[in-house]
C-alpha cells in the first residue's frame, strides 16, 4: 500500500492558499505587513521608529534600509540576552552565515515565530507542492537525508545557542519527523565535515531513503563517499527508490550533469528552495520551471531596490505589487525575526506576475563591474551551461575576478574552473564562453567590442580539490558556506591561485 496517498490529502489545504498567490497577491502581502508591524510595535526598534503610528506601507518609508553592519549592534546585545529589542522576547537561536566567505561572521536572530512561520513552514510546502507535481511520488514510505550543519553555545548566554540554520531546524525539528529523516540528530549536529560524511555513509548505506535535502556541493561529497563504500556505479542502486532531491544555498546549473550521471533515473526529480539564515522565501512550484514562486505568506515583508538604483543615497524602493518583470533588484526583508528593512544581499529577477515567479541572479556584492560589464552570476551559470554543452565539459566549482590591467595593459576577466570533466578544448571552452556572456549581457559585449576595453577573458584550470582546501583552509567546509562565482576585486582568486 502507498502510504503516500493516503498522507499527501493532508496538504491539499495548502496547496489551494498557496494557488491564492495568483489573486490576491497584494492583499496578502499587506496582511503580512500590518501583523509585522503590530507584533513588533512594543519593542525598543518599534518604538523608535513610532510603528503604532504606521497605518499603510507609504508610512513605512521613514524606517532606514538596514544591512548587516547597521544591525549588529542591536543583535549583539540580543545575543547578551536583551529582550525586546528588535522583536518581542528573548531570542535564543542565532543563525551563523558567513554570506559570503571572509572571515567575518553574521548571527542572524532565529525568534520561535520566525522558526515556526517562516522555516519549517517554508520545509512543509516544499513537500506539498512536490507532492502535487508528482502524484505518482512513494516520497513517504522511505527516509529523508537532510544534511545540516552544526551548532555551538551563544557567549555565556544559559540556552542560547548559535549555529548553521540547518542545525537550529534539526535541533528544533518536531520529533515526529526524526521517524522519518537520517542520519541521526547525533550525527547530523557533529562538526567536522568529513568525520560527519564518513559517519552519514556508514549509517545510512542500508536504508530506504527517497528524498535528499541539503546544499549540492556538500551532498555530493556525501554521494561520492557512498558509492565509494559500496562500490555502486548509481545511487540508485543503493537506494532504488530515491525520487527527489530538494537543493538550495548555490545554484544548481555546474551541479547538475553530475547529479545525472551519479542518478541515471528517470524517476529523479530536482526542486530548488530558496532558504537562507535569515528567512525561506521561494520554491520551484513547476519542476519544468526553473524560476521559483516567491512565498508571500510566511512572516516575510518584501520591498525591492533597483540595482542600477543601488548605490543612490535615496533610492526608489518598491513593495511587491511595484516590480518589473525582468528587471534586477536587491532584496529587502523585514521579518518576525526581527530583520526590518534589511537588504538581504541577493539579486532577484522577476520572470512573472500572478503568481509572483522569479530567478536569483546573484549577489549586491558578487558581480563583476569593474569596466562597465555589470556581469551577474546569473549571466556567468548561463555561459558556462552553453560552453559545458558545446564542449562536453563538467564544472566542478568556478570563480571569477578582473585582471585590472597587466604588464601589456590589458585588462580582461579572469577564470578560475575545477572541471569534473575537462572539455574537448580549453581554448574552444574559453571562445565559447567569451561569445555566449556577450551575447547574454550587452554591456559586456560592448566593453569587448574590437577588444578595446576588455580582451577575451583567461581561463586557468584548478587542480582537483582546490576549492575544497581553500574553504577548509578558512573553517568553511559544509553548512550553507560557499565559493564567491563573482568578485569585483582580486582578494579571493589571489588566495586560491596560491593554493594552485
Amino acid at each position: 500500500m502507498n502510504s503516500t496517498k493516503l498522507i499527501r490529502n493532508l496538504f491539499c489545504s495548502r496547496q489551494k492558499e498557496i494557488d491564492l498567490y495568483a489573486t490576491q497577491a497584494e492583499a496578502i502581502q499587506n496582511r503580512i505587513f500590518h501583523k509585522l508591524i503590530e507584533h513588533s510595535s512594543a519593542t525598543e526598534w518599534g518604538r523608535k521608529y513610532t510603528y503604532t503610528q504606521i497605518k499603510k506601507y507609504a508610512d513605512f518609508q521613514h524606517v532606514p534600509i538596514q544591512t548587516y553592519e547597521d544591525a549588529k549592534g542591536y543583535i549583539d546585545r540580543m545575543r547578551h540576552g536583551e529582550k525586546d529589542v528588535l522583536c518581542p522576547g528573548k531570542v535564543i537561536w542565532y543563525a551563523k552565515s558567513s554570506g559570503t566567505t571572509n572571515d567575518k561572521s553574521k548571527f542572524i536572530p532565529v525568534s520561535p515565530e520566525g522558526l515556526k512561520n517562516i522555516h519549517y513552514r517554508g520545509g512543509i510546502d516544499a513537500v506539498a507542492l512536490y507532492l502535487r507535481e508528482n502524484p505518482e511520488s512513494r516520497f513517504f514510505s522511505g527516509k529523508g537525508l537532510i544534511l545540516g550543519g552544526s551548532h555551538s553555545p551563544n557567549y555565556n548566554v544559559k540556552d542560547s545557542l548559535v549555529g548553521d540554520l540547518s542545525a537550529i531546524l534539526i535541533q528544533n525539528i518536531n520529533p515526529l519527523v526524526n521517524l522519518i529523516r537520517v542520519p541521526s540528530k547525533e550525527i547530523a549536529l557533529l562538526s567536522e565535515f568529513e568525520e560527519k560524511v564518513e559517519r552519514i555513509a556508514e549509517t545510512t548505506i542500508h536504508k530506504n531513503v527517497t528524498n535528499l535535502s541539503g546544499v549540492p556541493s556538500w551532498m555530493l561529497a556525501v554521494i561520492k563517499r557512498i558509492l565509494e563504500k559500496t562500490g555502486a556505479k548509481h545511487l540508485n542502486e543503493v537506494w532504488p527508490n530515491l525520487e527527489v532531491f530538494f537543493h538550495g544555498g548555490v545554484c544548481f546549473t555546474p551541479y547538475r550533469e553530475q547529479y545525472k550521471q551519479l542518478i541515471p533515473s528517470d524517476k529523479m526529480h530536482y526542486m530548488e528552495t530558496y532558504n537562507a539564515s535569515e528567512g525561506f522565501f521561494g520554491l520551484q512550484s513547476d519542476l519544468h520551471d526553473p524560476a521559483m514562486t516567491l512565498m508571500i505568506d510566511y512572516d516575510v515583508f518584501y520591498e525591492f531596490i533597483p540595482m542600477d538604483e543601488l548605490d543612490s543615497p535615496k533610492p526608489n524602493v518598491v513593495p511587491l505589487w511595484g516590480i518589473e518583470v525582468g528587471k534586477n533588484y536587491a532584496m529587502l526583508i523585514s521579518t518576525s525575526c526581527g530583520l526590518w528593512r534589511y537588504m538581504l544581499g541577493d539579486t532577484v529577477r522577476f520572470t512573472q506576475k500572478d503568481p509572483y515567479k522569479f530567478i536569483i541572479s546573484g549577489r549586491t556584492k558578487h558581480f563583476i563591474n569593474a569596466f562597465g560589464e555589470e556581469l551577474m552570476v546569473d549571466n556567468a551559470e548561463k555561459g558556462l551551461a552553453r560552453a559545458c554543452q558545446e564542449t562536453g565539459a563538467q564544472v566542478l566549482e568556478y570563480s571569477a575576478a578582473p585582471v585590472f590591467m597587466d604588464a601589456n595593459a590589458k585588462c580582461r576577466h579572469q577564470w578560475l574552473i575545477e572541471f569534473s570533466v575537462m572539455p574537448d578544448s580549453i581554448e574552444r571552452f574559453r571562445h565559447i564562453l567569451d561569445t555566449a556572456l556577450q551575447e547574454i549581457n550587452s554591456d559586456y559585449e560592448a566593453k569587448r567590442h574590437k577588444d578595446i576595453t576588455l580582451q577575451e577573458l583567461e581561463i586557468i584550470v584548478a587542480r582537483p580539490g582546490l576549492f575544497h582546501d581553500w574553504l577548509k583552509q578558512k573553517g568553511k567546509l559544509g553548512g550553507q558556506h560557499k565559493v564567491p562565482r563573482l568578485s569585483n576585486n582580486r582578494e579571493y582568486i589571489e588566495e586560491m591561485l596560491k593554493l594552485n
